[in-house]
């Protein structure tokens, strides 16, 4: 989907440092400290307009909440929402996120949302996808022993493709969900992308997954 350039958008981001960042390198090892309570973070790779990260933010004070997006036009619907709601316990970072060591130090994380990616459908394009190996490499760096990844999308394809993936990577698939809105799973907070799709009767796909690591002894990728 392509999104509407607003006017503004990067002065009103640089105006507003207590709440995002465009190089969070500085924080790396210390986001404690933006926040008010020290918690547990978790952190949504790709946010798009931020519906789900502002909404679980206000659902779960106890956890701190950090915004990943690339993309400046949808980094700004999230930081207007961030403004109106001033929530102690949301953070922003407008960085690439396949670069998240830079910003996070090992064992910084305890959970990834990865919500409605790009599903580079194409077999060569197969290294972007968020769920390739090396993602799940660099998600398992920066979190802690046995750290959650939890994942939503429309796409049948990329859900057998992550499936596979996590599997093969060794992670343990704690749920699988083939249509999560006719499912008895409770307390969905949906993007802006799943309401659209589900509108439509799409069925929506979720998992989570844990990472089998420890804190001495990491899986390693084979080249």
């Amino acid at each position: 989907m392509r999104l509407r350039n607003k006017p503004g958008a990067m002065d009103t981001i640089i105006a507003n440092p207590q709440y995002i960042l465009t190089d969070g390198s500085q924080w790396r090892g210390k986001w404690q400290d933006r926040f008010e309570k020290e918690q547990p973070i978790h952190i949504e790779v790709g946010s798009g307009k931020g519906q789900f990260i502002v909404e679980m933010a206000k659902a779960h004070p106890d956890i701190n909440y950090i915004s990943i997006e690339l993309q400046t036009n949808a980094m700004i619907s999230v930081l207007e929402k961030q403004l109106e709601e001033k929530l102690p316990n949301l953070q922003l970072l407008l960085v690439n996120g396949a670069d998240l060591t830079d910003f996070f130090a090992d064992g910084e994380v305890s959970q990834v949302y990865l919500n409605f990616s790009d599903p580079w459908p194409k077999k060569k394009h197969e290294k972007r996808r968020l769920t390739f190996k090396t993602f799940l490499k660099t998600y398992e760096t920066i979190s802690k022993p046995n750290a959650q990844l939890h994942f939503k999308t429309d796409n049948q394809g990329l859900f057998e493709y992550s499936l596979a993936s996590l599997s093969q990577y060794g992670m343990t698939l704690n749920q699988v969900w083939l249509d999560l809105h006719h499912s008895d799973y409770e307390g969905n907070i949906m993007t802006e992308y799943e309401e659209k799709f589900s509108a439509k009767g799409q069925p929506i796909y979720r998992l989570e997954a844990t990472f089998n690591n420890n804190a001495d002894c990491k899986i390693k990728l084979d080249n």
